[in-house]
């Protein structure tokens, strides 16, 4: 919250939110260390098994709501990688559905009072996107060999150009993993930033009202965003899935 510190003004620390801290006391975070990231990305792990599994296992003809959500999601994303990517994709679908529902439950996790949102550090989307760049990269040279590399040769452009352009065409494929992963982090990061900021003002009277409504808007928004982050770094990951598939311009 916002406090006044000496007549200096208002002094709050919206990027607290996002420490990293044990669960179970001390300071030191080591990579074994049960941290609140570990925690809420667990419940994410549990809310999606709950959803999917004990909240299809009727799999009535007439679907109870769990079930719709859980059909809706399936259906979504099913028709995401096979638009995307074709028939050939679709033996890789698992992987995307597990992706991106581990992002949207993150995600929306993270909107909850006193929680933690994972996807707001670099470090899990940067293992996420990590994961999807060395996956694509390995399947691209497994299904094509050395034609993986025609990804990066304009073979349509003008001769003298093809070398200019595969140079380029490389270094955007070795930044994917960046862009791919602080896009969805910064933007997470971003909009709590932005809550917590009004919420520090809610504690002045004159302009409390004023802090609220921003609050309210900001969360409606931060709802949306959630879900459309999932949705673009599944759709970036179904492109690239299409590039080792068919990698030929």
């Amino acid at each position: 919250m916002a406090t006044e510190e000496q007549g200096t003004g208002l002094t709050f620390h919206p990027m607290d939110q996002f420490i990293v801290k044990p669960l179970f006391g001390g300071h030191e975070v080591n990579w074994y260390t049960p941290t609140n990231a570990t925690l809420w990305m667990a419940l994410a792990a549990l809310a999606i098994t709950a959803l999917l599994v004990f909240g299809t296992r009727g799999r009535a003809i007439l679907p109870n709501r769990v079930q719709s959500i859980a059909e809706l999601l399936y259906g979504m994303v099913h028709k995401m990688v096979e638009d995307v990517t074709g028939k050939d994709g679709l033996k890789y679908f698992p992987y995307v559905m597990t992706l991106f529902c581990f992002i949207l439950f993150a995600n929306f996790l993270g909107l909850l009072p006193k929680s933690f949102s994972a996807t707001s550090h670099i470090a899990v989307t940067a293992v996420l996107a990590l994961l999807v760049f060395v996956g694509v990269t390995v399947l691209g040279f497994v299904k094509n060999g050395a034609h993986f590399l025609g990804l990066f040769w304009v073979s349509s452009a003008p001769l003298a150009l093809r070398p200019v352009l595969a140079v380029i065409e490389l270094i955007s494929y070795f930044v994917r993993p960046v862009s791919h992963s602080i896009r969805l982090a910064g933007n997470i990061m971003a909009g709590h930033a932005v809550i917590k900021v009004f919420a520090a003002f809610a504690a002045i009277a004159t302009i409390a009202p004023v802090s609220i409504i921003a609050i309210t808007a900001m969360y409606g928004l931060e709802v949306l965003v959630a879900l459309i982050q999932a949705y673009v770094f599944t759709i970036l990951t179904c492109v690239y899935l299409k590039d080792a598939l068919h990698p030929a311009h």
